[in-house]
């Protein structure tokens, strides 16, 4: 166990040692930027950017929106701990953050997160082009300006904070051509609805936990789960629908639509138990299935738009 300098109640906890205190402050950093969201928000910008090349894949332009998108990703996500940090303190699945546990003090938040997003968005602009710099600087102006401030006012913030969460392939696919197409707002559509019973599992997961938080999510304003229930087969079920429109519009194959229809299977079919018997470990299973579905979805695009 690493030890720890003594300190008062409100100082920030530091390890004895320089490269302890260096591991910790990387690891700490990571989880302020939720790194592993972040590698998500990659994915689908990168796919974004795929199909939105009409020719060869311009292998150095999609690195330096990568680069781009990754830092947006990261301030939005430090910004937003930083702006929840009391209420993070509230719920137990939060308390442990970097800022509410003391291990880094608000101003570093604050300072990293800024300093992340002014040079992304300046990175997107100087190596890319204004439209994926503007789908980025959307993206941090929604999530923290108009989801954030909203989850503790309705329970509609999940969708607004969908929009935001739905932008990451656009700015693939403006960094790849230069604007958006029919095919760029099928991708914005299919993660935009994915969200939702996504995060309608983790918010009946936790809702003791988002309840402490004060926070008004579906599952605690109607703690009788009804809502929770329906909402969320009846997104599954368009969440398939809409992941077809690319196929029915010609643009990836058909054969990409099959295996579109058995990923979307097993996503209905977890909602329908959800619905059915309504519990953590069945809302779990609806986590756990949307996960899986939308890499899934997405390489079959990648791979459909080759093969049409």
């Amino acid at each position: 166990m690493t030890p720890m300098l003594p300190t008062d109640s409100n100082a920030v906890l530091r390890p004895a040692t320089l490269p302890a205190f260096l591991r910790m402050r990387f690891a700490d950093y990571c989880i302020l930027g939720k790194v592993r969201i972040s590698v998500l928000v990659l994915i689908v910008t990168a796919i974004g950017f795929c199909l939105g090349s009409t020719g060869p894949v311009n292998l150095a332009l999609l690195i330096h929106t990568l680069i781009g998108t990754c830092l947006v990703a990261i301030s939005a996500n430090t910004l937003n701990q930083f702006i929840e940090r009391d209420l993070d303190r509230l719920m137990i699945r939060t308390a442990d953050r970097p800022i509410p546990a003391g291990r880094l003090t608000p101003l570093e938040a604050l300072t990293f997160g800024t300093i992340c997003g002014i040079v992304g968005s300046a990175y997107l602009v100087l190596f890319v082009n204004l439209w994926a710099a503007s789908l980025a600087g959307a993206t941090i102006l929604l999530y923290l300006f108009a989801y954030t401030p909203l989850k503790r006012v309705t329970a509609w913030n999940t969708w607004v904070g969908a929009v935001p969460g739905a932008l990451p392939p656009l700015i693939g696919f403006a960094a790849a051509h230069r604007g958006l197409t029919a095919l760029a707002w099928m991708l914005f559509a299919v993660l935009f609805i994915w969200q939702l019973p996504h995060f309608f599992a983790i918010a009946w997961m936790y809702r003791e936990d988002y309840a402490r938080g004060g926070y008004r999510m579906l599952a605690t304003v109607d703690p009788s789960g009804r809502s929770t229930r329906w909402q969320t087969l009846a997104l599954s079920v368009m969440l398939v629908a809409i992941s077809l429109l690319p196929v029915t519009s010609r643009y990836v194959s058909v054969a990409a639509g099959v295996g579109i229809l058995v990923a979307g299977a097993a996503m209905i079919a977890a909602a329908l138990v959800m619905s059915r018997r309504l519990t953590r470990e069945t809302a779990r299973r609806v986590l756990l299935a949307s996960v899986i579905y939308l890499p899934i979805v997405m390489m079959l695009y990648l791979l459909g738009r080759v093969a049409s």
